[in-house]
């Protein structure tokens, strides 16, 4: 029997077959009257199956005025009203933020943006979260792939007679099989459901409640925005979370990155993943998350023809690389990639990532370059720390003085490129100022490291993209952070860290009066934040062995638990 698909706003009324059969003109009536009531009931179920209404949990901020000080605050990153700094995990929007990327202007480097809008059935697919003490709820994405083509109009190969006709068991092994792969769905949403509820209760009862227990570490202090409830979503994270790693892909261009190179933390969360046991599942139906291991950097190295200013092959491989994902897996056409993350430290990491609309558009991108002027979304998008590792012994490349043995003020030394560098270096280059050491490079026989455990600032301009690898060499040598741009910079981990407690954010039109501004902190307020600089460093840590609890790879893995909590992908049977 040929079954026809009808739209609910074209459908003809139900009226039972006039025209006659013989015997079997009233079995055929009562058949139509049948399939319309099935009709109807599906539509109604359909509108109120709560797999299509969104839900919000995470709290949001928006971007906040241009503070009044010359200390550039993280303040936007925080929630306007009550609650402080500490009210939520995941944020939308970088310090100074005009808004984020709109597609089709130039940014701060001159590049031309070109942001992409996905759609699900005609819906922009966009995330959005709101406050809860605003009063509205906030929508969370629900994904529903569109039917495909074979279910909208069958072909007419899938309407030809099968050879023998079926039997009643086996239609009833069909649907057998075909609820077991929705429960399996439905079970790993019902998971997250429960997650999202045990953090929202932490959210609003951190001050009610004692510390949890935890062997290792139990996050506390200013240096977080609400370390309860970063602790109880890590935990969840650790009890619930898998992530499942595609096989497919040789090396080097997939399963393999660089290790030892300003690019390390690409290959080392490669490498860290592959040899992942307790939160990587080897069986994609218990999978909460996808991880596409490719390397933009090794794509670079053996892809690409030097000084073709061509991405065109790098984008193919990406893209031929999810077509055949998507070809003999389920899992990235029934959620259009919004589970799915890839992870890049080369600049054109974001660039590449358009080689494919969802995965530029739904898909989790862990990048370093993580501009917001160039399409990077702080709401899906997880900011990745930019990391130059030289060996793997990593323990003797961390330390540093107190402040007392601390006599420069202000250290920076690079090149002169980029937006932000040349206006650092002319007006602080050679100026004689013992207290603020600006170079572009050092003379034979100076040591950089040395140089920064004698600062008590060090300067974190971005070069020709907004990421520096100065800012996790800052935290390792206990020097204060400065973050100088004008909060295109999605900074790593704001989720749960509190920037303003540890590191100062200095406006480019601010660069004049530098000393001024750093010499304001007292030295009490200094001494506290080279503290909590001390604090946050393990969350910076990239150990040459087996990843450790809150270190660098579990606090990405964990950035990308929240924003995979902030999908919720609906079974389809």
């Amino acid at each position: 029997m040929r079954a026809s698909v009808v739209s609910a706003s074209s459908a003809a009324p139900c009226v039972p077959c006039l025209h006659g059969h013989g015997n079997g003109r009233a079995v055929a009536a009562a058949y139509a009257v049948a399939a319309c009531l099935v009709a109807v009931t599906f539509l109604a179920l359909a509108a109120l199956d709560p797999r299509t209404q969104a839900s919000g949990w995470f709290l949001s901020s928006s971007s906040s005025s241009s503070p009044s000080s010359s200390i550039a605050s993280f303040s936007s990153l925080q929630p306007s009203g009550g609650g402080g700094a500490a009210e939520h995990l995941l944020v939308t929007s970088s310090s100074y933020s005009d808004g984020g990327g709109d597609g089709g202007r130039r940014n701060s480097t001159g590049k031309e943006v070109h942001e992409q809008l996905q759609e699900v059935g005609g819906d922009d697919l966009l995330l959005s979260l709101i406050s809860p003490s605003s009063g509205h709820a906030a929508p969370q994405l629900s994904v529903t792939p569109p039917a495909t083509a074979t279910e909208r109009e069958p072909t007419p190969a899938a309407l030809a007679p099968a050879p023998a006709p079926a039997t009643e068991n086996s239609d009833d092994v069909i649907h057998q099989v075909q609820r077991r792969r929705d429960v399996k769905l439905e079970r790993l949403e019902l998971g997250l459901a429960k997650a999202r509820s045990a953090i929202m209760e932490a959210i609003k009862n951190k001050d009610k409640r004692p510390p949890l227990s935890d062997k290792d570490y139990v996050p506390m202090g200013p240096i977080y925005r609400n370390a309860y409830a970063f602790h109880r979503s890590y935990l969840e994270m650790e009890k619930l979370f898998k992530v499942y790693v595609y096989e497919e892909g040789e090396p080097p261009v997939f399963h393999d990155g660089p290790c030892r190179s300003i690019y390390s933390t690409e290959g080392r969360f490669i490498y860290s993943m592959e040899m992942e046991s307790r939160l990587r599942t080897r069986d994609p139906d218990r999978a909460h998350a996808f991880f596409l291991p490719f390397s933009v950097v090794k794509m670079v190295k053996m892809i690409y023809e030097p000084n073709s200013h061509d991405m065109g092959p790098l984008k193919r491989t990406i893209s031929d690389y999810i077509g055949v994902l998507s070809t003999k897996y389920p899992y990235w056409n029934r959620s259009l990639g919004a589970d799915h993350f890839m992870l890049s430290c080369h600049d054109w990491g974001p660039y590449v990532s358009s080689a494919n609309g969802h995965l530029f558009g739904n898909s989790i991108r862990v990048l370093c370059n993580a501009n917001t002027s160039e399409g990077f979304n702080p709401a899906k998008d997880v900011s990745l720390p930019e990391i130059n590792l030289r060996s793997d012994v990593v323990d003797r490349q961390v330390g540093g003085p107190s402040a007392s043995r601390r006599p420069i003020l202000a250290f920076f030394a690079g090149g002169n490129h980029g937006p932000v560098r040349p206006a650092l270096l002319a007006h602080w280059k050679g100026k004689g100022e013992p207290d603020v050491q600006v170079s572009e490079y050092l003379p034979r026989g100076v040591s950089y490291s040395d140089m920064m455990r004698r600062s008590r600032f060090c300067l974190c301009p971005g070069g020709y993209e907004v990421a520096s690898p100065r800012l996790a060499e800052a935290i390792y040598l206990e020097c204060v952070p400065v973050v100088v741009d004008d909060g295109e910079y999605a900074l790593p981990f704001a989720d749960v860290l509190n920037w303003d407690a540890f590191a100062v954010r200095l406006r480019a039109a601010d660069i004049p009066r530098l000393r001024e501004v750093l010499a304001a902190v007292s030295p009490r307020q200094y001494i506290r934040m080279q503290r909590r600089v001390r604090a946050v460093r393990r969350h910076f840590m990239v150990h040459g062995g087996a990843p450790r609890r809150y270190d660098a790879f579990h606090m990405i893995l964990h950035s990308v638990w929240l924003r995979r909590l902030n999908v919720r992908i609906a079974a389809q049977g």
